[in-house]
Order: structure tokens, then C-alpha cells, then sequence
């Protein structure tokens, strides 16, 4: 198939974006880098009257790491798997990027783009969950900036008003003695994971846990924080003993969406087993 007819606008700049937004609002999309939305338009289960296609706007295609990362909304998920800075800085983005689709789309997909589309199975805005970063949006009105549980409401909805423009995620930095781990389960290399599991841990000098962050994938209709599994891990030492303990808490109450690939108490066992990988994992990285 092929998209119903719309009128096509190509701004320069943050400013005639939103301009554009305010004008249109309902009757308008964003279009970055098109790996959700062209096919949403080819299958005509989304036809704006207006596409505002921002690829143009350079102002928001940048990574800065100085003290805080800041990633703008239009950086290509290649970029932020190619840097260097991020790799070191926050080695949980850098290991979970070539997981995610395949080359070809994170050639072309962009940072913002995954995180507005608010897909449960994806694996950024789940990351993005763990490592407690923040949404900056702007529209003609005003800015504002969003934590994951402001943002996210449920399957591909976001609280994103028709006239905002997602411009930044700002990630911020790691404390000393922190591991992290990424750990999911597909059916094959770029698919869409049954489940996965983003953990990040920091050890004190006794190398108990000071603080822990761990965020489901495919876990619920957003991305799910396990907070009884992170109270879990609270004042001990990582073994397995601790690990399974928190993955038996960080399933409590979960409820993912069963189909044909997996039903939904299948997919609990599975983020059950991974939860336990990703902790032992980061708690080895942290004690390293």
C-alpha cells in the first residue's frame, strides 16, 4: 500500500518546528527517521494531513558528554554506537546499541524518535528507565522536562501535547564503583525481544550494593522499573544468592503481554532468569 495524501513541510530550525506544531497540532507528524512511521503511513494506519520532516534541523543531530551526556533528539542510533565518549562514560547505551534492530535501521533511526514512539519492546526508552534520564520537550508555549514515569502512559502513547517537540534526553553521570548490564532474549538477532533486563548497580568500598536501578523490557505497556527487586539488592553483596533473590522480587506483579512467540507466564519466567544474569553481571562489573 501506499500513504494517504499529505502535505509535506521541511523547516531548518527548532523554531519554524514549532511554529508548524502550533499551527497544526492533530493534523500533523514528525518525521526523523521514518523506521516506525513510514510503515505506519504505507499500511495507512496513520494518515496526518501534514508531515514536518526535521532531518534538516541540525541544531538537534548532537552527543555531549561533559559532566551529564546530553543526546539530541535527532541523532541516528549509529552515532551514539560509534561514540567513544558514550562508550566510556555510559558503557550500559554502548552495550545495548547493537542489539537493537538491525545495522541498516540504526542507520537511519534516530535517538528521539525511539523514545517518542514508546514501544515497550524497544530497547532505549528501557535503558534510558534504568539510568534515570530526562526528557526535554519545547513547543511554542514553553519547555518542559519529563522523567520516564511523566512520559510514558502505555503501548506507543506518550504525554507529548500535539504541539511539543521532543528535543533532548539528558543521561546523567555514573557514580564511582557502578556495573551495568544489558541482558534480553529474541527469537533472532534484531527482532523484537520477548523480554530484557537493564541493570545498573554501584558497591561501596565493602563492595555491598549502594544503590541499584533495574528496568524491565516487554514487561508491561511501558517501561517497567523494579523497584522490589532494587530494595531487594539493598546493603548486600552480589552472589547468587542476592541476584536470584531480586529477580524473584522484580517479577512480583509484572504482567507482559502474551502471543504467540510467548505467553505471559512464560515471559515472567524470562525476565525472571534474565533480571538474575543482568545483576550478577553488573555486580561483577562493579566490583571490578
Amino acid at each position: 500500500m501506499k500513504p494517504a495524501p499529505f502535505e509535506y513541510d521541511r523547516p531548518e530550525s527548532v523554531e519554524q518546528v514549532l511554529a508548524l506544531l502550533a499551527e497544526y497540532g492533530d493534523d500533523a507528524k514528525v518525521l526523523a527517521g521514518g523506521q516506525s512511521l513510514i510503515p505506519l503511513l504505507n499500511f495507512r494506519l496513520a494518515y496526518p494531513e501534514r508531515l514536518i520532516d526535521i532531518n534538516r534541523v541540525s541544531e538537534l543531530d548532537y552527543i555531549e558528554a561533559n559532566g551529564a551526556l546530553r543526546i539530541g533528539a535527532l541523532t541516528r542510533q549509529a552515532e551514539l554506537e560509534r561514540s567513544a565518549a558514550v562508550a566510556d562514560g555510559w558503557p550500559l547505551i554502548a552495550e545495548v546499541m547493537p542489539l537493537i534492530a538491525h545495522f541498516q535501521i540504526r542507520n537511519r533511526g534516530t535517538i528521539g524518535g525511539s523514545v517518542a514512539h514508546s514501544d515497550p519492546a524497544a530497547e532505549l526508552p528501557t535503558v534510558f528507565c534504568a539510568l534515570d534520564a530526562t526528557f526535554h520537550v519545547r513547543s511554542a508555549r514553553g519547555e518542559r522536562t519529563l522523567t520516564s514515569d511523566e512520559l510514558y502512559v502505555t503501548h506507543l502513547t506518550t504525554t507529548l501535547e500535539a504541539d511539543e517537540l521532543l528535543t533532548e534526553i539528558e543521561v546523567p553521570q555514573l557514580a564511582p564503583r557502578t556495573g551495568q548490564a544489558f541482558e534480553e532474549f529474541a527469537r533472532r538477532h534484531g527482532d523484537f525481544a520477548l523480554g530484557g533486563v537493564a541493570a545498573s548497580v554501584t558497591v561501596d568500598g565493602d563492595g555491598a550494593v549502594a544503590s541499584a536501578a533495574i528496568a524491565l523490557l516487554s514487561a508491561g505497556p511501558t517501561p517497567v522499573r523494579a523497584e522490589a527487586a532494587e530494595e531487594a539488592l539493598a546493603g548486600k553483596t552480589v552472589d547468587a544468592s542476592s541476584a536470584a533473590a531480586a529477580a524473584a522480587a522484580g517479577i512480583q506483579g509484572i504482567e507482559p503481554t502474551g502471543d504467540i512467540h510467548g505467553s505471559t507466564e512464560y515471559r515472567r519466567n524470562l525476565i525472571e532468569a534474565l533480571i538474575e544474569r543482568a545483576v550478577l553481571k553488573a555486580g561483577g562489573r562493579a566490583g571490578g
